[in-house]
């Protein structure tokens, strides 16, 4: 007997897949893993990829004039404090080919109240990036409070983050609701466009469809596109292909 189809998984799977950063940020990465992990992107129609500084080079040579973004991660996942080699491993993996940068915000800093030294890492790459789309993280499991939420929000937003990213996936609590709905208020107040991505713990369907839903009440119907809003995740892939083809 086959499993029932699911209309809604399927609706919510064709609608997700475009907004996946396909991420493959395990310590045990392999060239394979990488060439592997294009070839779903393209055949799944993915926004980007995110995988080390070290495999950037071979990500962008084989996603050439597919459209889909390399996208990679800086001062991860400790998110340290020091602004001149954060701006040197960006540089480097611009020039590597990446159209993306993921840093991770000096959160410890935020946390004993020493917002500066947060500032001044994010301004620095900001500062590299040029035209490049700046991703930072805020590490929210570990910021925990609203307050801290919103503070490192906002001062992200303020030093130029073209999105703000709940976490790097590597802490105890990843992507919460409450977070997300925290990160998107602050992106509403500010004014300027920027977007969100949800990275951490997404696993099922019903994961990509609570947070699109939280978008689509905070910001509008429509506004979550692979422009403002990305689900950073690998195991969810599977998962959202295999109920877009039960229905195809």
């Amino acid at each position: 007997m086959t499993n029932p189809i699911d209309p809604g998984a399927a609706s919510v799977a064709r609608r997700a897949l475009p907004l996946l950063d396909l991420t493959d940020l395990g310590e045990d990465c392999t060239p394979d893993r990488i060439a592997a992990l294009c070839r779903d992107a393209q055949e799944g129609g993915v926004a980007a990829i995110c995988v080390w500084p070290a495999f950037v080079k071979q990500g962008a040579t084989l996603l050439a004039g597919s459209g889909i973004k390399v996208a990679t991660v800086v001062n991860f996942p400790d998110g340290g404090e020091d602004a001149a080699a954060a701006a040197a491993a960006t540089r480097a993996a611009l020039a590597d080919g990446a159209d993306e940068i993921d840093l991770v915000l000096p959160y410890r800093a935020v946390m004993r109240g020493d917002a500066a030294r947060a500032r001044a890492v994010v301004a620095a790459v900001r500062a590299a990036c040029g035209p490049a789309c700046l991703k930072v993280i805020l590490e929210t499991g570990s910021l925990e409070t609203p307050e801290r939420i919103a503070q490192a929000s906002l001062l992200a937003l303020e030093e130029g983050a073209d999105f703000l990213k709940t976490s790097t996936g590597k802490s105890p609590v990843s992507a919460t609701p409450e977070a997300a709905g925290l990160m998107l208020a602050a992106i509403a107040a500010r004014g300027r466009p920027a977007g969100l991505k949800v990275s951490g713990g997404l696993r099922r369907v019903a994961d990509a469809a609570a947070y699109l839903a939280i978008a689509d009440a905070l910001m509008g119907p429509g506004w979550a596109t692979p422009k403002t809003f990305r689900l950073g995740a690998s195991s969810l892939y599977g998962v959202l292909q295999g109920a877009r083809g039960a229905a195809a």
